[in-house]
């Protein structure tokens, strides 16, 4: 029940219930002397609840991934909509928070930045006699200037009278924009009285006129052409299918068009990969060789939302005249592009044109079967490329590889899946860190629309970490559990936000890939012969980590009133075992948090990586 309070309004209130009326509820933040006075004020007059987190990095990430899953879960049809939030204190904390406010402007994460900054009496102080209080820096604008590079809107409040204003434009634009906003106010501003809220915050669409619906059917035609040269065209779902929430328009023009899809991995599981069509995972040379064989065996490709981006397309650069790509409010068919065109009118117009040109499902084709009939080396069927996918049968001594883990993984999901083709859920979202992690885990099978969630873009190391706080308080309600896979050495970077874990009462289950302690991706990025037996010349050197007994960091962390598990893994037959346990709701194991410590070879790497070997360490 919304909590309400009779009496004067404030600038702190008026920002508290704003937060509350757009779904907020939850606040991630690290405390201050200059934010005290409003986590008071919150508390006292709405039920946003705070979540106060080790580090500004670590509520960052909380709610980049809590906006996330809100907003992947919003009701439409009810109109719901959703952001994250986040506050912290002046420069010292606000500079900490630049990372992962810098991760949600690349990947289009409606957040809003709280930073509590020094009184305007301070200010003047220092304006007449140069005294410096707390956190303050010569700079005045110093904290304003660097969030204006990684925000759509940016506002210092130091007149409370103004404050609605400016508050109620920056969330605005958040809204609409969705992307981060920053709100810097003063210290003496959260109890300066100020009117109370009036009417709503509401996400503000572009207009679409004559002129976008002109370059959009001419776009369109243009995509038709490339279809009707190269016939047999298969889909790309990207990540603006998943941030507009495209997904019912996209299903619809597989469904009607009959066309196969692969995904990037930043919209893995945009859809549920049960849907008829669904191909795998598309990034680049580091695919499956048998999705990116199929994949580029096709006619024409139509990216739908697909960011060109490293782990995207990695390693590929070239986009010929067989691909057609609708993203960032434009369509390149070829060498050709046309701008302001709308991504949902394309993918309606696009369906429809396609019908009338070819029929109902007149482009129906089973992608892996054609690549089949090409003479390529993949499976007779999707069907059978799927189901190779997961695996528990492996032998119980038989130690844990990056591959055979995650086909083991793969396979727990399926058995843990309950019920069938889209309709299927999972009691689990799996959260997944950058590096050997991401490309290990993309081909996971995901029987649930939303079910996978991983930085893609930004690909900043221990992410993961973090963004499990966001997740397993955004999804408490529809008992999903976070499934969290993460390296070694991003681990070392956020692990002591295993401690919100514990402290919200959550119980994730958090994979540590340790193989022996180094950095696995940033060797192959610059050496990948190292993982061919050959010596680096001393290359690798900086790549080494500490070592750590990451399992034990559960007798950290947790306590008796608290528990938190920590095991070793070395075979498939722990691995087993310890995913029996997870599954059993009974075992004590689930009334807390669980770190596993994977054990893996330094020299082993998800087989994706293996072309980076080919190219730079010929026979």
């Amino acid at each position: 029940m919304t909590r309400t309070k009779t009496g004067a309004w404030n600038v702190g209130r008026y920002l508290a219930t704003r937060l509350q009326q757009l779904g907020v509820t939850h606040l991630f933040g690290v405390p201050g002397d200059h934010l005290g006075p409003f986590l008071s004020i919150m508390q006292e007059t709405t039920d946003v609840q705070w979540v106060g987190t080790p580090t500004e990095v670590g509520a960052g990430y909380a709610a980049d991934a809590y906006a996330r899953a809100k907003a992947a879960d919003a009701d439409l049809d009810k109109g719901e909509v959703a952001i994250g939030a986040v506050a912290v204190t002046y420069s010292v904390g606000s500079f900490n928070l630049l990372n992962p406010i810098g991760g949600a402007y690349v990947e289009n994460v409606p957040l809003v930045a709280i930073n509590a900054a020094p009184s305007y009496e301070q200010w003047l102080n220092y304006q007449a006699i140069g005294l410096l209080t707390s956190h303050m820096s010569q700079r005045r604008e110093s904290n304003l200037d660097v969030y204006r590079q990684v925000t759509v809107d940016a506002q210092v409040i130091s007149n409370a009278a103004l404050a609605p204003v400016q508050i109620d434009t920056a969330l605005t634009a958040c809204l609409s924009e969705s992307r981060p906003v920053y709100l810097e106010i003063m210290d003496d501003v959260w109890k300066a009285p100020c009117p109370e809220p009036k009417g709503t915050i509401e996400r503000r669409e572009r207009p679409y006129t004559a002129r976008n619906d002109e370059m959009c059917q001419v776009a369109v035609k243009a995509t038709v052409e490339m279809i009707d040269r190269h016939r047999n065209p298969i889909l790309w779902a990207g990540e603006e299918i998943e941030r507009q929430r495209l997904e019912g328009k996209f299903t619809a023009l597989v469904e009607s068009t009959g066309i196969p899809f692969c995904t990037t991995i930043g919209a893995k599981s945009v859809v549920s990969e049960n849907t008829p069509g669904f191909s795998g995972v598309y990034n680049g040379k580091a695919s499956d060789p048998k999705v990116r064989e199929t994949f580029k065996a096709h006619g024409c490709r139509i990216g739908l939302g697909t960011w060109s981006t490293s782990k995207n397309l990695g390693g590929e650069q070239a986009l010929g005249d067989d691909w057609a790509v609708a993203v960032r409010d434009g369509v390149s068919v070829g060498a050709r592009y046309f701008p302001s065109v709308q991504l949902p009118h394309f993918i309606e117009e696009l369906g429809r044109a396609l019908r009338e040109r070819y029929g109902d499902r007149g482009l129906a084709a089973d992608a892996f079967t054609y690549a089949h009939g090409q003479g390529l080396d993949v499976p007779a069927s999707t069907d059978a490329y799927l189901s190779g996918l997961s695996s528990s049968d492996q032998s119980a001594d038989l130690p844990v590889t990056y591959d055979s883990f995650f086909e083991h993984i793969s396979a727990f999901l399926q058995e843990q899946t309950t019920g069938s083709g889209t309709g299927a859920t999972t009691p689990y979202t799996v959260i997944s860190d950058a590096a050997f992690a991401l490309i290990g885990s993309m081909n996971l099978r995901m029987p649930e629309r939303a079910s996978y969630i991983a930085q893609n873009s930004w690909l900043s190391i221990g992410y993961s970490v973090g963004a499990t706080t966001g997740i397993a308080l955004a999804r408490k309600r529809r008992n999903k559990r976070p499934l969290v896979f993460v390296g070694d050495g991003s681990f070392q970077e956020t692990c002591q936000e295993l401690a919100t874990h514990v402290r919200q009462l959550l119980n994730p289950v958090i994979f540590v890939l340790d193989n022996e302690g180094f950095y696995g991706i940033e060797q192959m990025l610059v050496n990948p012969c190292y993982f061919k037996g050959r010596t680096s010349d001393g290359a690798d050197f900086y790549n080494v980590l500490h070592p750590w007994n990451y399992d034990r960091l559960a007798e950290v962390f947790g306590s008796e009133k608290t528990p938190m598990t920590g095991e070793q893994i070395h075979s498939h037959g722990q691995l087993s075992a310890l995913l029996d346990r997870i599954a059993n709701p009974e075992d004590t194991i689930n009334t807390g948090p669980t770190l596993a410590q994977i054990r893996l070879a330094r020299h082993d790497y998800p087989k994706a990586m293996t072309y980076k070997i080919k190219e730079k360490c010929p026979d």
